[in-house]
């Protein structure tokens, strides 16, 4: 019996290690406009609006497939509308047009770069208010018209060192003892059956080594860590995801958005990932979503 003991511990600490091989530590080298990862859920796509739109009708040939459409002098094309800014869009571009947005209160979230729901929510109310097409997307008359209704934003105002404000949760975070992951609104929020407890500013991995979005359990904890894969401290580990974790980050914390991990879900403020750290167990949920 002692034998299968020392071999059960032994085959436990082994698994530990192997989930943690992947530990990720800060891309050092990531710029701000490639901290977030490519969307992958289906909302991140270009939308129907961000298309440029045709005057053809279902089940009608192309130009190029009738000769006779073509060669007449009265067909005339409709012009098309480009746009400048879809959902789905990540850049510097956007992050302005948050900030315009913010200061015409029709965001509330701090700009994040990414042309999310929210982005598209406030773009058309602001359209419908404007007399504008509400597609949702930023054309170059919505462009000029935000332009013209703001000013040029500050640099805290593009960055703002304030906490940012949680997203509305996921329903799937809505039962039991949830980390509540929001990708686009870059927070975390802290809940129980239903209530927030805490949020707190996080951040995540590129383009690259993107985050994993899903739901997950926490699979283990470890309040000293050191990612054996890139030999950066990891305090507060929680594992969800093989070696993908909740974790304090240093380099989040001076620098900001500037930079990205190698996956983990980053937490700069290191207070309130201690507190959280002790009120977590092992298999509580995880929902990290867009």
């Amino acid at each position: 019996m002692q034998r299968q003991r020392v071999i059960i511990r032994t085959i436990g600490v082994a698994t530990a290690v192997a989930l943690a091989a992947t530990a990720c530590g800060p891309q050092k080298s990531e710029s701000a406009g490639s901290v977030s990862p490519a969307p992958s859920s289906p909302t991140a796509g270009a939308t129907p609006e961000a298309s440029p739109s045709t005057d053809a009708k279902p089940g009608d040939a192309s130009p190029s497939a009738s000769p006779s459409a073509s060669a007449s002098p009265s067909a005339k094309p409709s012009p098309t509308v480009k746009q400048i800014m879809a959902n789905g869009d990540d850049s510097d571009q956007v992050r302005e047009l948050q900030a315009r947005l913010k200061q015409l209160k029709l965001m509330s979230v701090a700009p994040t770069g990414f042309y999310g729901t929210k982005t598209t929510a406030a773009v058309k109310s602001f359209q419908s208010k404007n007399g504008l097409n509400p597609t949702g997307s930023v054309d170059e008359a919505t462009w000029k018209k935000i332009q013209s209704s703001t000013k040029k934003p500050t640099a805290d105002e593009l960055r703002p060192p304030t906490v940012n404000e949680a997203d509305a949760p996921d329903p799937r975070c809505m039962e039991g003892r949830v980390m509540c992951i929001s990708k686009e609104s870059r927070t975390l929020a802290w809940m129980i059956d239903g209530k927030v407890v805490s949020t707190m500013d996080v951040r995540f991995g590129s383009e690259n080594t993107p985050t994993r979005e899903g739901v997950f359990n926490v699979g283990w904890k470890a309040k000293d860590w050191t990612s054996t894969i890139y030999h950066t401290p990891m305090p507060y580990a929680m594992f969800f995801s093989g070696g993908q974790a909740v974790h304090y980050s240093a380099d989040f914390a001076a620098r900001g958005y500037a930079g990205a991990s190698h996956g983990c879900v980053n937490v700069r403020d290191k207070g309130k990932l201690s507190a959280l750290f002790d009120q977590v167990q092992v298999g509580d949920k995880v929902v990290v979503y867009w």
